[in-house]
C-alpha cells in the first residue's frame, strides 16, 4: 500500500498559529520533510514532536523528491513543511507534489497561515478578487517591465519583497503604476510587526532614514482607471513627475516622456506642469 504526502502548514512567526491537526500529522507520519530543518526543529521542540527530519529544499528539491517518492511508494507516510507559511507558495515544494500526483500517491493538505493572504486581511484592500504575484524582479529593468506588464490590473496585487529591495521597488510602482495605495506588512505575528498603509509616496516618506528588516508582504491596488482613453489629471502628472525625477540618472526629457505615455497627457502639458512644479527652466523643444 502506498504512502501519502502531507502538506502541512506552520506558523509564519508566532509559534501558536498552529492547528491541533498539524501537531498531530506531524506526529503520526514517518517521517518530515523541511526546507530548513533548523528551522523546523524550533517548532517540534515547541510542541514536543519527535520525528526524523530531511531537507528538501530550492538546492536539492529534484533530488530529494525522488528519494522520497520512492519511500512513499513504498508505504511510508511523508510531511512536508516549508520554513514559514503553506508549502509551495514561493516556496519548495511543487516538484515534490506533482511527482507524488503523477505516481498516484494521495496529496493531503493540512491548511494554516499564509503571509499573503493574512496582510490581505488587514490590509483594508479589496478582498473579493485579488492576484498573487510573488517576489518581485530583483533586478531594476525587469522589475520595472512586470510592473509595466501588471498596470492595468485592476485586481488588488499581492507581491513578497526583500527589505533591501524595498525602497527601490516602491519607486519603480509610483513611477510605472502612480501614487496608489499600498500596504506594508512587515514580521506579521512577531513582536515588532508593523502595517504600513498610505500612498506610494507617503510610505517613502515614511520610510526615510529607517532601516528596514524582516520579512516584507507589500499590497498594491489595483487600477481604477479604464484602460483605453484615460487620461491623467495635473495632480496626477505631478506626483508621478516627483517621483520619476527623484530617481538617479533619469533625465527631465525622459521624465516627461514616461509621464505622457502612462497617463495619456500630452508631453508639452507634462512641461508646463513640471517647469510650474519644480522650477525647472523648459528646454527649446519637447
Amino acid at each position: 500500500m502506498k504512502g501519502k504526502l502531507y502538506i502541512v502548514s506552520t506558523p509564519i512567526g508566532n509559534l501558536e498559529d498552529i492547528t491541533y491537526r498539524a501537531i498531530r500529522v506531524l506526529r503520526e507520519v514517518d517521517l518530515v520533510a523541511a526546507e530548513d530543518t533548523r528551522r523546523t526543529l524550533k517548532l517540534f521542540r515547541a510542541y514536543e514532536i519527535e520525528k526524523p527530519l530531511t531537507s528538501v529544499h530550492d538546492y536539492n528539491e529534484r533530488r530529494k523528491s525522488h528519494i522520497l517518492l520512492d519511500r512513499m511508494f513504498s508505504g511510508l507516510n511523508v510531511a512536508y513543511v516549508s520554513d514559514a507559511g503553506t508549502p509551495g507558495i514561493s516556496d519548495p515544494g511543487y516538484v515534490l507534489i506533482n511527482g507524488a500526483i503523477e505516481r498516484g500517491i494521495q496529496v493531503i493538505p493540512v491548511p494554516g497561515p499564509s503571509a499573503a493572504v493574512t496582510a490581505l486581511s488587514v490590509s483594508g484592500l479589496p478582498m473579493d478578487r485579488f492576484i498573487f504575484e510573488g517576489f518581485l524582479p530583483s533586478r531594476e529593468k525587469h522589475r520595472r517591465q512586470f510592473l509595466d506588464d501588471l498596470v492595468d490590473e485592476t485586481r488588488t496585487m499581492v507581491f513578497y519583497e526583500s527589505p533591501k529591495r524595498l525602497e527601490a521597488s516602491l519607486r519603480d510602482i509610483a513611477a510605472i503604476m502612480g501614487d496608489r495605495v499600498v500596504v506594508l506588512a512587515r514580521e506579521m505575528t512577531k513582536v515588532y510587526e508593523e502595517i504600513i498603509r498610505g500612498n506610494v509616496l507617503e510610505v517613502l516618506k515614511l520610510l526615510i532614514g529607517k532601516t528596514v528588516k524582516g520579512e516584507i508582504t507589500l499590497i498594491v491596488a489595483g487600477c481604477s482607471r479604464p484602460k483605453a482613453g484615460a487620461v491623467g489629471t495635473s495632480e496626477d502628472v505631478r506626483k508621478c513627475l516627483e517621483v520619476i525625477i527623484a530617481s538617479p540618472g533619469i533625465s527631465m526629457r525622459d521624465a516627461v516622456r514616461q509621464v505622457s505615455d502612462r497617463l495619456n497627457v500630452p508631453r508639452k502639458q507634462v512641461y508646463r506642469i513640471a517647469v510650474k512644479n519644480f522650477r525647472l527652466d523648459p528646454p527649446s523643444s519637447v
